[in-house]
């Protein structure tokens, strides 16, 4: 892709245009549930009965909360260093997509916060190497520290260096009594398989999976129960049509939006986003590019995040990666953003009804 595609119309908000600053500490102080997941409690999960895990899963995470808030009650007073936890200070839920883990891991976090009265941060993956990045190592850890929970959320590990980077995150974290709390495609022990020589890093691998008692949750993508894999794309005018009768919605061009995409840090897509009421896209063309595709999966991932609608015309989404991307290393993360944006294309579907 060589330059920038113009601007596809004047007189329209354009996502293309928004180029956001967030300060360091703003990072920190985002690190909560996305607002999709703002009110779910455990409460709200409604397991499968056909799937007992998901039962088990409630009953294991609300468990893991209850003795977050109880391990700090029992230990009040002045400078008294937390105390090292009995059995591993971490749970993990290994599952598919759509099964409810974010929702879970949602309603452990409000459970500690809300109902507990303690602290906690909440992130995906990407977000913590982000914060890191930003204040560097060892601020990213005091940062986090003063929290009872960290809660990381689609651990993915793309490469070595993220390898050592969480791996270090997390120890220095346990150290210091923080409990952790993740969820992920893929069992701790088989991070990293297939991206990358595991067993160069096996013994950094192995360091993450002891943090964590492994937690099952068996299922069904709920976003497509009964619901066909993606909706059909509009027509240029209809997305356009929609762009400009809606209140807070941006029109761009596709190619566009993938090109701004690489002059903007990923820990802003969330705030380049936010203001957005609906983002209508002309011109969805199939990505190969492996580098372009993992940034499309970012935004993919803060538009959900965010409960927000998306309005297409080109190729459907369940075509918007090839085969050799989905067939690669990062399959996981490209069929969770094809999860992701097919449910948001039949919410803009119905915005055009």
């Amino acid at each position: 892709m060589t330059g920038s595609p113009p601007r596809p119309e004047a007189g329209l908000d354009s996502l293309a245009d928004r180029n956001p600053r967030v300060p360091p500490e703003q990072l920190v102080a985002e690190l909560v549930p996305p607002p999709r997941f703002a009110d779910v409690r455990f409460s709200t999960y409604v397991p499968s009965p056909e799937h007992p895990s998901q039962a088990e899963a409630v009953a294991g995470m609300s468990g893991f909360g209850d003795a977050v808030v109880r391990q700090d009650s029992a230990r009040k007073g002045l400078f008294r260093r937390r105390s090292a936890p009995s059995g591993p200070p971490g749970i993990y839920l290994d599952g598919g997509f759509g099964v409810g883990k974010t929702h879970l891991l949602s309603s452990l976090y409000h459970q500690v916060v809300t109902e507990g009265g303690r602290k906690a941060a909440y992130g995906t993956f990407v977000e913590y190497t982000n914060l890191v990045g930003a204040l560097g190592f060892l601020p990213a850890v005091d940062a986090l520290a003063p929290h009872h929970l960290v809660c990381i959320d689609e651990f993915e590990l793309d490469d070595p260096g993220d390898t050592v980077l969480m791996s270090r995150l997390m120890r220095e974290l346990v150290d210091r009594g923080v409990k952790l709390a993740a969820t992920s495609n893929t069992l701790p022990g088989a991070l990293g398989e297939g991206r990358f020589a595991a067993q160069d890093f096996q013994r950094e691998i192995q360091a993450l999976a002891g943090q964590f008692a492994v937690q099952r949750v068996d299922g069904e993508d709920y976003r497509h129960r009964g619901l066909p894999a993606a909706p059909a794309p509009l027509p240029d005018e209809e997305v356009r049509r929609v762009a400009a009768g809606r209140g807070g919605a941006t029109f761009d061009t596709f190619a566009r939006v993938l090109a701004h995409l690489a002059e903007v840090h990923p820990s802003r897509y969330g705030a380049m986003v936010g203001s957005t009421s609906a983002v209508c896209l002309q011109g969805v063309s199939t990505v190969s590019d492996q580098m372009v595709g993992l940034r499309l999966v970012v935004l993919a991932d803060r538009l959900y995040d965010r409960d927000i609608p998306v309005v297409a015309s080109g190729v459907p989404f369940d075509a918007v990666f090839t085969e050799e991307l989905l067939g690669g290393g990062y399959r996981k993360k490209y069929l969770r953003a094809v999860s992701r944006l097919s449910a948001l294309a039949r919410d803009g579907a119905a915005l055009a009804g």
